[in-house]
């Protein structure tokens, strides 16, 4: 199999280095950055990379890094772009994928995140890491107020967890908390959800993304 191609638009060298040195480690090969944003719709056209990493701010701020996306999935209809930004605010995380994103990685978080993400949109997959996925589900990537925006950031946790079909002692074990508290818990997000069986809550928690189907 060969290796996969990654192409990087940020307009920080250091940080292009730098993630071509923890990309490589991972079995990516970095085949090329653009540091304007005027440059990455031509470079990629030039490299046709697998995936594409792209920042959404540019010193030169000749164009939005959303209207950029936009604009090279217009014409890359099959492009596969992971947003890899310090500019991580809701509204920005739902726009990026709204506009065709296949994954969005806070440069806060671990690079490593970011490897795992380029693999597995590489296979067709939408990623979210957890800590996306939940502030998602509080906004709804359609634009709707999202059902779980009645839930408190633990009960999203604990409504996670019974998605994916855990028990209560399993998720207790898991959050470090008692049965007794997570069936508490448990009930207190069905009632606000007004659903209890197992496959509707499995539904609404991917439809929300909180998990994969």
């Amino acid at each position: 199999m060969s290796a996969i191609k990654v192409m990087i638009a940020d307009d920080h060298p250091l940080i292009v280095e730098g993630l071509a040195s923890v990309l490589s480690r991972h079995g990516l090969t970095v085949v090329g950055a653009a540091s304007e944003a005027t440059a990455v719709i031509d470079t990629y056209a030039r490299l046709q990379p697998d995936v594409l990493v792209l920042d959404l701010r540019f010193g030169d701020a000749s164009v939005g890094g959303l209207d950029l996306l936009q604009s090279l999935l217009a014409r890359f209809p099959d492009g596969r772009v992971a947003i890899y930004t310090q500019f991580d605010q809701d509204t920005v995380v739902r726009e990026a994928y709204k506009r065709g994103a296949k994954a969005f990685v806070p440069k806060s978080a671990d690079p490593a995140d970011l490897a795992q993400a380029i693999l597995k949109i590489h296979q067709g997959e939408t990623v979210f890491l957890p800590e996306i996925a939940a502030r998602l589900a509080m906004l709804s990537v359609h634009g709707d107020q999202s059902p779980l925006a009645r839930l408190q950031p633990r009960e999203i946790e604990v409504f996670k967890l019974m998605a994916q079909g855990l028990t209560n002692v399993e998720i207790a074990e898991r959050m470090n908390l008692s049965p007794k508290t997570i069936s508490t818990t448990s009930q207190s997000i069905k009632d606000h959800l007004g659903i209890h069986r197992a496959a509707d809550i499995t539904l609404l928690a991917v439809k929300c993304g909180l998990i994969e189907p």
